[in-house]
């Protein structure tokens, strides 16, 4: 047997389209696909504007130039989040200022955010861990009363909702991932959700090379030129073929994905009960979307035994993130605005099972037996 982490799922619709694409003429940014994706992604999530990216690192880098982060402005995040997070602020000279996670959802921990709020505060990211919300509420609300700005990593959070509305849509931007590890995919790709119409026009000029380029194309000017800072955000026409094959299944992927996370959390609940592990928890008012299936070991210790009884079998099962905090560049870049116990503890203690679509049926059952005997081998 060999089952891998993660295998990417094709709809069958992909290659038609990029042969569609290729038909228009069209191959570089703002295409004809480009525009069905951004289409489906405002009327999905709810959002002003959704702006197809090259990725979801480079999404959080226009927040980073549209809210004008200079040398020594402060961002509050998470240390238990991908690099990107980060870098797209430290990139404008920006200091990420970390807090820890909450230990049942593994986001942000809301009470922390407002200690660590300086006058050089400019804005707060909320990291939506696999596809859970983050308690947005009260992020909202604590904004507000500062004067802050919320910008919403949801790289994993496609499909995913708190209470009604679509996380990405919650705060004044939304960043979103379609890397061939998540749910819906294009190999790269993301796009930036602006749910403030305000920053749209700008946005557009970031996108575009920092020129009026959309405005030109839309018929609003008789030329464009150099107006602003910005870089080449944009996807090619062929990627967003891919990517709306993918959109056009979204619902079938989720679904699918659901009953594959449930099969794996029945599996696993008896050796929960036996505290042999901790399962994933999902708030009442959180509507996942089974990005990924993690469990929590009893200490870290037994990580490293439960990989490889794992991987004598051949299923690859890996661990998350290092945290910022700890990193090198984290040291030299960031600050620390709490306690980072929990976020210390949990992520030496987490192993991500495989989760993907034509997963074998018979998968989550091995991987809790092989689990249960590696722990209670190792006691």
């Amino acid at each position: 047997m060999h089952i891998p982490f993660n295998r990417p799922h094709l709809t069958g619709r992909e290659h038609a389209y990029i042969d569609e694409a290729k038909g228009f003429g069209v191959l570089a940014g703002d295409g004809e696909f480009t525009r069905r994706c951004s289409r489906w992604l405002e009327e999905t999530t709810g959002t002003r504007r959704a702006l197809l990216t090259h990725s979801c690192t480079a999404a959080l880098e226009m927040t980073a130039i549209l809210i004008d982060i200079r040398p020594g402005d402060e961002v509050i995040m998470p240390s238990f989040t991908f690099v990107s997070t980060a870098n797209a602020f430290v990139l404008r000279g920006g200091v990420p200022v970390f807090v820890d996670i909450r230990p049942d959802t593994l986001n942000i921990d809301e009470t922390l955010i407002e200690e660590a709020i300086t006058d050089r505060t400019r804005a707060i990211v909320p990291v939506h861990y696999a596809g859970v919300g983050c308690e947005m509420p009260t992020i909202m609300d604590i904004a507000a009363r500062r004067g802050l700005i919320v910008i919403e990593d949801a790289a994993q959070a496609i499909c995913a909702r708190y209470a009604s509305r679509a996380l990405g849509s919650i705060g004044h931007f939304g960043a979103l991932s379609f890397h061939e590890t998540k749910n819906i995919i294009s190999g790269e790709g993301g796009a930036l959700l602006l749910n403030d119409p305000a920053h749209v026009a700008r946005a557009e000029i970031i996108r575009e090379k920092g020129t009026n380029r959309s405005q030109f194309f839309r018929g609003e000017v008789d030329k464009y030129t150099w107006m602003d800072l910005g870089s080449s955000y944009l996807p090619g026409d062929l990627t967003a073929a891919f990517l709306y094959a993918q959109m056009e299944q979204a619902e079938e992927i989720t679904r699918t994905r659901l009953r594959i996370w449930a099969t794996y959390d029945a599996a696993l609940a008896p050796l929960e009960r036996e505290g042999l592990l901790r399962r994933p928890i999902v708030p009442a008012h959180c509507t996942h979307n089974a990005h990924m299936y993690y469990i929590m070991l009893p200490d870290a210790e037994a990580r490293p035994r439960v990989i490889a009884a794992l991987r004598a079998r051949g299923i690859h099962a890996i661990f998350h993130y290092v945290p910022l905090h700890s990193s090198p560049a984290g040291r030299r870049f960031a600050r620390t605005g709490s306690s980072m116990s929990v976020t210390e503890d949990s992520s030496g203690r987490l192993l991500r099972l495989p989760m993907w679509i034509g997963l074998p049926d018979e998968v989550p059952a091995l991987v809790a037996k092989i689990i249960a005997e590696a722990i209670s081998g190792g006691r």
